[in-house]
């Protein structure tokens, strides 16, 4: 009598998984879910660039008239961190730009932003200013060294857009009082 209810248990359970399989896999079929969407949502860096341009020591480097089909996705400021900028964005094609500025050392700011990324001997002119080419195992870069701050445009794109970018940059700051009203 216990071989016959050890049988039947096991053919319960086994026949529980086909009805509960059968319903998962209707349930995939019969509810819309579209493949093809970008999971990547655009952000508004609007506020915090602001934000960015009173605070920073620096003028904030952001992209002027951009085509559309650049998403900005990501944004941070953090004056406690020698006032680094960073504005992340996905290309036309898909790839990777950031724009990351700071107030640290150079070099290590460098290093880091890249991901060790090497310096070359190649120079890019872009908007009338001097870029110094990185190239990275993870990011390629142009380089902006100026007093005050030193930018970074880096990203799995390749350099013609990573150019596009700095080529599309409006550094500025607003002073703290700005707006404020006279009185």
């Amino acid at each position: 009598m216990a071989g016959r209810t050890g049988k039947q248990t096991v053919r319960n359970m086994l026949l529980s998984m086909a009805v509960i399989g059968l319903v998962v896999a209707a349930v995939y079929v019969f509810i819309p879910h579209d493949e093809s969407k970008d999971p990547v949502k655009r952000v508004d860096y609007r506020v915090e660039l602001l934000t960015a341009r009173r605070a920073a020591a620096y003028p904030v480097a952001a992209p002027k008239g951009l085509p559309k089909e650049w998403k900005p996705t990501s944004v941070r400021y953090n004056g406690a961190a020698h006032d680094s900028w960073h504005l992340g964005f996905l290309d036309p094609k898909g790839e990777y730009v950031a724009v990351k500025q700071s107030t640290a050392k150079p070099t290590e700011f460098i290093e880091e932003a890249t991901q060790r990324a090497e310096k070359t001997d190649a120079t890019q002119e872009i908007a009338g200013r001097t870029w110094q080419r990185y190239k990275g195992a993870r990011y390629d870069a142009l380089v902006l060294r100026e007093k005050g701050a030193t930018t970074v445009v880096l990203g799995t794109a390749p350099f013609d857009r990573l150019a596009a970018m700095a080529e599309a940059l409006e550094m500025k700051r607003t002073p703290v009082n700005a707006g404020a009203e006279n009185g």
